[in-house]
């Protein structure tokens, strides 16, 4: 039985978007988006999702122990992309633009350009 290869799912936010957290046990709270892994279908939010990790001295990469805190993945469905015009979550819509190749992505409350 041959290997199935997984497709990479269709994650509405890009790396660098600001975004807020619709639901879950961070709901409301704000971050940019750090890192997007779309074939586990999740999302690194920096400030969201903290976890603490007590690590060892390790000289090269970690030059002193303790306890570390670090961002977490999460799904992409918990969170909304915030406006830079309108400052709310909106969701997005892809139009086809004139004078850019491709698709570009439009806020559906103001219409401007994400």
């Amino acid at each position: 039985m041959a290997n199935k290869v997984r497709k990479p799912a269709k994650i509405h936010v890009r790396k660098g978007d600001t975004v807020v957290v619709v639901s879950g046990k961070y709901e409301g709270q704000k971050g940019k988006v750090s890192k997007v892994m779309p074939y586990e279908g999740t999302i690194i939010v920096d400030g969201v999702n903290m976890r603490k990790r007590h690590t060892k001295a390790r000289p090269p990469q970690v030059p002193q122990g303790g306890i570390i805190e670090k961002a977490m993945p999460m799904h992409s469905c918990k969170v909304m992309l915030v406006c830079p015009k309108c400052d709310k979550p909106v969701r997005v819509k892809k139009i086809f633009s004139d004078n850019k190749a491709g698709r570009i992505r439009v806020c559906r409350k103001c219409g401007e350009e994400i």
